[in-house]
């Protein structure tokens, strides 16, 4: 008998720490360590990435759109005279809508108005989590929806998206055909790869099982688990003219996964790989030749 309870003791014990190892590990998924919003502009600035007089003095409009998970979208709008075609710029994880502030440039030298925005959870925004493209996807359909009833039905509308925007943006073209082109940089093919992938490389843990148990619990506690975010199984359906960009020295999200998506796409499509570029890096550190693909690809599909 003695045997017995020590033995359902001991299956209790490392029971518990599976699930709590199982807990955590969600936790960090959708419980990011999000940067200050003040923080990501000074931090902008600071870098050379935000001109603040620049950034200060182009018109805007400040808004709040209503999310349909019932909270507010915040965001900038930037009219540049009036222009039939807009840019949404979508942020990585972490980070607030100042991360999108670099791109700009480009995009206003060809006449585009400008939309920047903070993802849930992060910024200004509200949300309580964040679910990498799973619940994002609608509230970019939110933000389309605003600048259609700003700007009428005739506009041209494009995405870029860097890191888990690049994610939010691949995910966002298979659910919204308003959407023009897509340029997606550095964005994951799967979500479950990519999280197993940084189980084993940020703890050393090579466990697909704990990966399938941490998916689970997000189920259970936030409505999604991580085979529902997986651009790669949409992509063949999308008619949507993508870009590609990635960095070759990406250790954050493999250059293997743009190579994957690229290859499954159908629509009208081009590849870019930034020289001795890490993760989120590639126009930093490529200004000219980036700016020189993206001109091209939207020249190619007639936009420019």
């Amino acid at each position: 008998m003695l045997i017995i309870i020590s033995f359902i003791v001991i299956l209790i014990i490392i029971t518990s720490i599976i699930l709590f190892v199982g807990w955590h590990f969600c936790s960090i998924v959708i419980y990011p360590k999000v940067i200050n919003y003040t923080c990501t502009y000074d931090t902008g600035v600071k870098e050379g990435k935000i001109e603040k007089e620049k950034f200060d003095n182009l018109e805007k409009q400040e808004i709040y759109i209503d999310s349909e998970y019932n909270y507010k979208i915040h965001g900038f709008f930037f009219p540049n005279n009036n222009s039939k075609k807009v840019i949404i710029l979508c942020h990585g994880i972490t980070c607030s809508l100042y991360s999108s502030v670099k791109y700009m440039d480009m995009f206003l030298k060809k006449d585009f108005a400008i939309f920047i925005y903070d993802h849930r959870n992060h910024g200004l925004s509200g949300g309580c989590n964040t679910s990498f493209g799973y619940y994002e996807k609608f509230d970019l359909k939110k933000c389309t929806d605003w600048l259609f009833d700003k700007l009428g039905k005739d506009i041209i509308i494009g995405l870029h998206g860097e890191s888990m925007g690049a994610g939010v943006a691949l995910q966002n073209i298979a659910i919204d055909n308003r959407i023009n082109f897509c340029i997606e940089d550095c964005g994951y093919s799967d979500a479950q790869d990519l999280f197993s992938r940084r189980l084993k490389k940020d703890y050393n843990i090579n466990n697909f099982a704990l990966i399938k148990l941490a998916s689970k619990i997000s189920k259970i506690r936030t409505g999604w688990d991580f085979n529902d975010v997986s651009p790669i199984t949409t992509l063949p359906k999308v008619k949507v003219p993508i870009l590609f960009i990635h960095g070759e020295d990406d250790d954050y999200v493999p250059t293997y996964m743009c190579k994957q998506m690229y290859a499954v796409t159908n629509s009208y499509k081009d590849m870019y790989i930034a020289q001795k570029a890490g993760h989120a890096q590639s126009y930093w550190n490529n200004k000219d030749e980036y700016t020189k693909r993206v001109y091209k690809f939207l020249m190619d599909i007639n936009i420019i």
